[in-house]
């Protein structure tokens, strides 16, 4: 059950050589993998039957500002920038050449976490709203259970035929209605939000392995904080806690 965008290709590759061996990599299909990844194809493959921001190659097609420019194989918050004239859209061409040009969407960010079966049928859609991220990874969010997300999210993996967990990314627009902004084919960052909230996404893979059937479990409502604690012991086996999320000089001196 691969957990990064970089290790499903290897075991989408081999995917029939590793059954051969008993193991059953719970991942898509190399081709559903490509057209996540690629946003460009990702736009193109999605556009016709959801709701997606305008995206292009081409910066010569931006007429309107602002915009946002990140990679088109990119993952994570790494490079995606707020370009607001056409000043800085000349710079972001000139230092960054291969990025491509997403409509601005101001309204909040919801992270959408799907389990499908191993025919790529949709068993559950958990969606939160993030409320706090540090270099794209959730740290602060809440449980939100959105009838139009919750189906939206399970039309598109089943459009896509992603097999096993995936993660969505939407916002919303101006006009308050929601578009999407990537698909992740994998566990994402925040799955631990969804596992407290009761879909524990890792067990009801090996559930899946295991030829069982999955019945959706129910989800709370909840707000999870997620925070990085040190916990330090001296020679006196005295315990100190460093944190939440803090590491100052002073703390470290026991």
């Amino acid at each position: 059950m691969p957990s990064s965008g970089y290790d499903i290709f290897p075991f989408s590759e081999f995917k029939s050589k590793l059954k051969k061996h008993g193991v059953i990599p719970v991942v898509s299909d190399r081709k559903i993998l490509e057209i996540c990844r690629d946003k460009i194809s990702t736009f193109k493959h999605l556009n016709k039957f959801f709701r997606l921001p305008n995206t292009t190659l081409n910066p010569d097609e931006i007429d309107t500002y602002p915009v946002i420019a990140k990679p088109r194989f990119g993952k994570g918050s790494r490079d995606v920038i707020q370009v607001n004239d056409e000043q800085e859209k000349k710079y972001i061409c000139s230092k960054y050449p291969n990025m491509i040009y997403q409509e601005f969407l101001p309204g909040d960010e919801y992270t959408i976490d799907v389990m499908s079966d191993l025919e790529a049928n949709p068993i559950i859609s958990v969606p939160r709203v993030r409320l706090q991220t540090k270099s794209g990874i959730s740290t602060k969010g809440k449980i939100v259970l959105d009838k139009e997300l919750i189906e939206e999210s399970m039309k598109m993996v089943k459009k896509l035929k992603i097999i096993g967990p995936s993660c969505i990314q939407m916002k919303k627009d101006k006009f308050g209605q929601f578009q999407l902004v990537e698909i992740n084919p994998r566990l994402g960052g925040g799955t631990i939000f969804t596992t407290l909230a009761g879909a524990n996404f890792p067990k009801m893979v090996l559930e899946l392995v295991e030829g069982k059937k999955i019945e959706p479990p129910k989800i709370s409502e909840i707000t999870v904080l997620r925070y990085f604690e040190e916990i330090v012991l001296d020679e006196r086996n005295k315990i100190n806690y460093i944190g939440k999320g803090l590491l100052t000089s002073n703390a470290c001196h026991i």
